[in-house]
This record gives C-alpha cells, sequence and structure tokens, in this order.
C-alpha cells in the first residue's frame, strides 16, 4: 500500500516557505504521493451542489484564494526528489486540451516521471462560466474527449485527434513524458459515468469515500464499485486486472473513532490497530493507493500528525 498527503492550496499554510517544509517531512517519512487540489478561481456566489458534504455547500467560498494546482505540482517536484505529485484531481474541463497536455508532460519530464495525473469532471458551474470553459452539461464529454487526446498527444509522433470539443492536427508534441506510454491516469469520482470513465480511460479509478450521494464509505459498497469499473474495462476491451485502484478517505482519524452511515464505527478512525486492519482490507480488496486526511489547526500540527501515522500507524500496516 501506498501513502498520500495533501497540502494547503490556500493561506499562510500555502506559502512557499511552508509547502516546502511541508512536502519535504512528508518525504523523509516516507510517504509515497503528495497531493494538489484544483480550483482556478472560485466565484464569490456558488449554488452549485458541492459532492462531498451532507448538505451540499462548499467551505472555499468565503476564502476566494487559491493557488494553481499544476503550478504548484511542479513547485512541490522541484522541491523533492522521489515523492510523486498527483493532481487531485484535476478539472479537465478547466484548460484548453493542448495546454493541459503540454503542461502535464512539461511536469513529467521536469520532475523525472514523477507525475501522476489524477482527473475528473468537474461540479462548479459558477467556475466553468468563470473560466470561460465548454458548456458545463457537456462536461463529461469534454472529459472523455480531453483525455483521448492526450493520450494521442504524449504517444504518437503525428497527433491527430478529430473531437467535438478537442482537435488535435498538423503539429509535432516533444518532449513526450517521461513515464511510458504516458503519466498514470487516475479517474476521479463516484457516479455511474466516472466509473465508466476509469474503466475505459483510465488506469486507476480514484474515488473519494464521503460522496453521500454515492458513498464509497464501506469495503461492500467500495467491492461492489471496483467490480463495475473492472467490467467497464472488460466491455472496453482493455484487460480488467490492469486497472489499478486508489482511495481518499479525508476524515482519517487515528485518535478516535467516529461514527459511519450505517451507524457503526467509521473505517479509518478509531485507534491505530483499528485503521491499521481498515486499511489492510482495503488492501485486500485491491487498493493500492490510500490518500488519508491529516491537516491538523497548524503547519506543526499537520507535521506532527505525519509523523504519528508514519511511525505509529504505518508499521502496524505490514
Amino acid at each position: 500500500m501506498e501513502f498520500g498527503f495533501g497540502v494547503a492550496m490556500r493561506g499562510r499554510e500555502a506559502s512557499p516557505e511552508s509547502l516546502k517544509r511541508h512536502v519535504q517531512h512528508g518525504e523523509r517519512l516516507g510517504f509515497d504521493i503528495v497531493t494538489v487540489s484544483d480550483h482556478v478561481v472560485i466565484p464569490k456566489a456558488v449554488q452549485s451542489i458541492y459532492p462531498y458534504s451532507e448538505d451540499g455547500a462548499f467551505s472555499g467560498v468565503d476564502a476566494g484564494e487559491c493557488l494553481e494546482q499544476l503550478t504548484v505540482a511542479m513547485f512541490l517536484a522541484a522541491n523533492t526528489s522521489s515523492i510523486r505529485v498527483l493532481t487531485s484531481v484535476m478539472v479537465l474541463p478547466h484548460r484548453p486540451p493542448v495546454l493541459a497536455a503540454k503542461t502535464l508532460a512539461s511536469v513529467d519530464v521536469l520532475s523525472g516521471g514523477r507525475l501522476v495525473v489524477g482527473v475528473g469532471a468537474g461540479w462548479m458551474r459558477e467556475e466553468f462560466e468563470a473560466l470561460g470553459a465548454a458548456p458545463f452539461e457537456h462536461r463529461g464529454t469534454v472529459s472523455n474527449e480531453y483525455l483521448e487526446a492526450f493520450k494521442e498527444m504524449w504517444t504518437s509522433d503525428e497527433p491527430e485527434y478529430g473531437g467535438t470539443y478537442a482537435q488535435v492536427s498538423g503539429m509535432s508534441f516533444f518532449p513526450k513524458p517521461v513515464q511510458k506510454p504516458h503519466p498514470p491516469i487516475w479517474v476521479g469520482g463516484e457516479s455511474p459515468p466516472a466509473l465508466r470513465r476509469a474503466g475505459r480511460l483510465g488506469d486507476a479509478w480514484y474515488p473519494i469515500g464521503n460522496n453521500p450521494t454515492f458513498p464509497m464509505d464501506t469495503p461492500e459498497r467500495l467491492a461492489e464499485a471496483m467490480a463495475a469499473v473492472r467490467q467497464h474495462a472488460e466491455d472496453a476491451g482493455r484487460d480488467p486486472a490492469s486497472i489499478d485502484f486508489g482511495y481518499s478517505a479525508g476524515w482519517y482519524n487515528d485518535r478516535e473513532e467516529s461514527a459511519g452511515r450505517d451507524g457503526g464505527r467509521r473505517v479509518f478512525t478509531g485507534v491505530p490497530e483499528q485503521v491499521a486492519a481498515d486499511i489492510r482490507g482495503f488492501e485486500a480488496l485491491g487498493v493500492n493507493h490510500l490518500v488519508i486526511g491529516l491537516t491538523g489547526s497548524s503547519l506543526d500540527d499537520t507535521l506532527d500528525r505525519m509523523e504519528r501515522f508514519a511511525t505509529v500507524v504505518r508499521p502496524l500496516t505490514r
């Protein structure tokens, strides 16, 4: 099992000094992945339903502040040597496809092949409109086309792709990414279209467990969805065994239990021994990458939580 943590994209902990300290601490502790989230701008009024809160409210509106994801990804890569950098997730329609593909390829080249491209279709209509992105209603089709176009540009010496929202022709695309055939694509999202996208176009499926509409918060629910992803891969003529699986548990707590949706203990909460048992159970299902919520009340608190996981919890998972 690989383990990951996220960094701040706004506020004091998103300063260059704090980001550098944070990611280098994680690398020294042996974490495998660092994640960066994606908002380009945050409109002042957001009516769109946020998929990962019970009431649909998005807490980031009040701050109105965010660093740009791919810039931060490169900054983190430049200040580390081994940890992989995961876009968690990049909203595909936010950026023109050729520019996005070139930026991602450049990050992979300059990081020495340490980029993981986590992707999603997006949820905030207002941000799409502020960016002049493709129509929000068509974001699923847009996302699928962009992924197909990315792969064509990353692998072909003479890329050609003709879609409704992505067109590539008459150009060269170099340098290619370091990773072959391309950086791994982890498809986020828990809805049926996201599962289809992961099976058809992804190298891995990477859900967040606390989506109240499509909960993936128990081994049983997750296993059922993983089987669906594998079936979509098989339906697309792919080897279902080639699909990898990650998981994001932002509610992680190794000091006390919290209640789950069904009234029992929520997974990845409780004492270290309980959390370690959950990790082993998810690994047995085929989950190979776990991103956990270790953000504390301050950067020092966050670093302490990371150290506790690395020295107390992780050894119990082996």
